[in-house]
Order: C-alpha cells, then sequence, then structure tokens
C-alpha cells in the first residue's frame, strides 16, 4: 500500500487520513503548528499513522496531499517534493486569502500557482470541490451503481493515472478534466463545485452520490467568473 505524506490536516486532510487508514494505506500527518497539535487524531488513526514536520511528511510520502489555504503555497517544502505526484486540494477565497491578480483575472489557477512553485513535482487538482463531510460519507466498492466520481486535472498522464488508483482505493471513481489550466471548471462557484454532492443546497448534512455522466454535464456547464 501506499504512504501519503499530508501537509495540512484540517477538515479535508482529516477525511483523506481516515479513509486512507481505511483503505490499508500508512499516513504521515503534519500541519503547521507542529506534530504534538496532531496527537488526538493520530491516536484515532491507530498504528498506521504518525505526524511530523510538513517536510517530514512531505519526505515521507509515496503520495503527497497538499490541503492548506492558499495564502500558504509558498510555505510547502519543494526540495522534499521533487519527483513525487502531489495532489492539490487548494481553493481560492480571497476574503482569507488575500488578493492574487492572476486569479483575479484568470490568467492561471491555484493548482499552476502551486506547480510553479513545486518545479520538480507532478501536481494535480482534486479533493477540492467536495464538502470534507460528503466526502466521509460517499464513497462505495468499485462497481458499486451509487459510486461518485471525483474530477482531476494535471500534465502528467501517469501522476493523474496514480492520483485516479488512490482515489479508487478510498470509494471513488475520477473524471479526467484535462490539464492544470483546466482546473478552473471545478473550482469555487462553479456548478461542479461542492453544491453538487449535496442532496439539498440548503441541508448540506445530506449528501447526494454523483455518477461519471452528471459530473461530466457539470463540468461542460461550468463558467468562469467573468462569464457568471
Amino acid at each position: 500500500m501506499t504512504t501519503v505524506g499530508l501537509i495540512g490536516s484540517g477538515n479535508i486532510g482529516g477525511t483523506v487520513a481516515r479513509l486512507a487508514v481505511a483503505a490499508g494505506h500508512d499516513v504521515v500527518l503534519s500541519n503547521s503548528r507542529g506534530p504534538e497539535t496532531l496527537k488526538e487524531l493520530v491516536d484515532e488513526l491507530g498504528p498506521r499513522a504518525r505526524a511530523a514536520t510538513p517536510a517530514e511528511a512531505a519526505a515521507a510520502g509515496d503520495l503527497v496531499v497538499v490541503t492548506i489555504p492558499l495564502l500558504a503555497y509558498r510555505q510547502v517544502p519543494a526540495e522534499p517534493l521533487a519527483g513525487k505526484v502531489v495532489i492539490d486540494t487548494g481553493n481560492y477565497y480571497p476574503e482569507r486569502d488575500g488578493r492574487f491578480p492572476e486569479l483575479d483575472d484568470e490568467s492561471t489557477t491555484t493548482s499552476e500557482l502551486l506547480q510553479r512553485h513545486l518545479p520538480g513535482s507532478r501536481v494535480v487538482k482534486g479533493l477540492n470541490n467536495i464538502y470534507f463531510k460528503h466526502l466521509l460519507a460517499l464513497g462505495r466498492p468499485s462497481g458499486a451503481a451509487d459510486r461518485t466520481a471525483l474530477p482531476i486535472a494535471g500534465d502528467d498522464a501517469a501522476a493523474k493515472r496514480s492520483v485516479s488508483a488512490f482515489l479508487d482505493s478510498l470509494g471513488y471513481d475520477t473524471v479526467d478534466v484535462g490539464p492544470l489550466a483546466e482546473g478552473w471548471r471545478y473550482q469555487r462557484d462553479t456548478s461542479a463545485y461542492a453544491a453538487l454532492y449535496a442532496a439539498d443546497p440548503a441541508d448540506w448534512e445530506r449528501p447526494a452520490p454523483v455518477d461519471a455522466a452528471t459530473l461530466r454535464a457539470a463540468l461542460a456547464a461550468a463558467r468562469r467568473y467573468a462569464d457568471s
């Protein structure tokens, strides 16, 4: 099985860690506050989990998930991630992250920013468009009639295959959207963003399965901010 390094262990990171351990993977968790602050989560996850610094988690992971606020993306350690597949779950919230002119004018995307920061890594955008409670609840065995699909985008075909295999182990199908530049199709406020997986957009506690055909339709219907 895979060792999954997590840079960031909040709602999405903690959920990915729970799903990964349940699927038989080992996880190495980290955050900006220090390994000691992750003791409760590590104890919950059991012997397949340990806490470390971000650089140590990056070095330990066969696959690394970066799940931190966009404003901190330059703090991701580049050297230990060289040659590795990195899943970027980032989203742009100006009220939290401050303004990024290149995102405001849509000349680039969040994952392309991270890829530039990690030139030696193979970044795949994923796990950014689903509410963490839905992610925890919607996983199903391969072949299940109600299996949910998640989108991925990336510039390296082999990296996307690795991420698809990992997400399959967590209980999800994938839809390949294309290169990182197409990752805008499931960014915040698009038709393929988080509300797609809610049975009722007014009641996010109830998830709803989304098959690949439904996801593809939502991705095709997505509009850039300027066109919305």
